[in-house]
């Protein structure tokens, strides 16, 4: 058993992977969270996400005794702070800003307990200068500070593939100070496969972002060459396809937009700390935003043409829900925003998500159920949409495909 002991604030996506795999890895772990249901699952030796091999690593950690939950945090050596930071509208900027508050909490709840030579970590997508707010925060707590290892290392996992992506992937680490660097560093090196690299804060924070800023970006050049080829009648993933034979191109697929709580987000945080200087990054949330709203259009025209044809309200099936391909993360997805508009507009929507097995406002169905419907809708590229039978019943309806479902080269 390693004597460090390990206190992870926030059982998400996140912070419960990073708790189990911390586990399993000889350290004794206490997770907290302040939802009470998320607390008695995982103490059952059960996760409350669905993430492959997540299930059986917390549970082997529950029953041998590495991995416990609990309401409030206590005592330990390291502190890694996984919360949520969700973002609020700014009217004046027409941009979106980070929402600390949940970092703030954390801080505050683990000041307390901090003692000298403890390692604090925060793993939460965060603005530049908020590892600086932290350090603040203690200080005006009465911890001892300059006494501590204080550091920023993001997380660079993708949602499916969470468990393995924390090990093999290469880490940043970014410390108030070269000591801490070093320091936060070795203990990621303890059960990290990849490299793991020293910098400072706000270099780190800022590293982030940028990863996540310059996916949007390209994936927002995608979205507007969709709009273009769709005005000028060109099959836009043929267009793709052929642009990226060559030997310096390489243009990601077009969709619905943009979901998920990375790069939907995370580039606001830049706008929101330089808007005057942030203005492809603004433009390109501004274009993956507007081709949710192009999509909706599409639908409701395509509806609109389905009724004169009926003489009746058309049913429209929105084959997926999620805000990527092949996992059961709902989080600002596009697909799930799509969908909900159009019943709240009072069109008669059915929804096929294969991954969840229940949503408390839409009417969920199976593959087979959905193409009985009038307008069939394809909006993530699942994998259960991709199987030969159905691609075949596919072919036969008129579609709307948004994802390139039903695209082959």
């Amino acid at each position: 058993m390693n004597p460090k002991s390990i206190s992870v604030i926030g059982l998400g996506y996140i912070g419960l992977p990073t708790a189990a795999l911390l586990a399993t890895n000889g350290y004794k772990v206490l997770g907290t969270d302040t939802n009470r249901n998320v607390v008695e699952t995982i103490n059952k030796g059960e996760p409350h996400i669905i993430e492959p091999d997540l299930d059986s690593c917390v549970q082997s950690a529950v029953e041998n005794g590495s991995l416990r939950a609990s309401l409030s945090p206590e005592k330990g050596d390291v502190y890694i702070i996984c919360v949520p930071t969700p973002f609020k509208e700014n009217k004046e900027s027409e941009s979106l800003t980070p929402d600390l508050q949940y970092v703030v909490e954390a801080t505050k709840s683990i000041a307390p307990l901090i003692k000298s030579n403890d390692l604090v970590i925060l793993e939460s997508t965060s603005p530049v200068g908020t590892t600086e707010r932290i350090y603040s925060i203690l200080k005006k707590a009465n911890v001892r500070v300059d006494e501590i290892h204080l550091a920023y290392c993001p997380e660079r996992v993708l949602p499916g593939k969470i468990m393995a992506e924390l090990v093999e992937n290469d880490r940043v680490v970014g410390g108030l100070t070269p000591a801490a660097s070093k320091v936060v560093a070795d203990f990621y090196r303890t059960f990290v496969r990849g490299e793991v690299f020293e910098t400072d804060a706000k270099t780190a924070e800022m590293c982030k972002l940028t990863e996540n800023s310059f996916r949007d970006v390209n994936i927002a050049f995608a979205n507007e060459l969709s709009l273009i080829c769709d005005k000028e009648g060109i099959n836009v993933w043929d267009l793709i396809s052929l642009a990226n034979r060559h030997p310096r191109v390489s243009i990601l697929q077009p969709g619905p937009g943009v979901g998920g709580h990375c790069i939907a987000v995370d580039p606001w945080f830049i706008v929101a700390r330089d808007s005057d200087n942030a203005k492809i990054i603004r433009m390109a949330r501004n274009v993956n935003n507007y081709k949710t709203d192009w999509v909706i259009e599409k639908i409701k025209i395509a509806a609109a043409e389905a009724m004169v044809k009926l003489g009746k309200s058309p049913t429209i099936a929105c084959f997926g829900l999620a805000f990527k391909p092949n996992v059961d993360d709902l989080r600002t997805s596009p697909a799930l925003h799509v969908t909900m508009e159009l019943q709240s507009q009072g069109y008669e929507v059915i929804a096929v998500e294969p991954n969840i097995g229940f949503h408390d406002v839409l009417k969920l169905v199976g593959v087979e159920k959905g193409l009985e419907a009038d307008v069939i809708v394809i909006l993530v590229r699942h994998r259960q949409f991709l199987k030969p039978d159905i691609q075949e019943l596919l072919e036969l309806k008129n579609v709307l495909d948004f994802c390139g479902s039903l695209y082959q080269e």
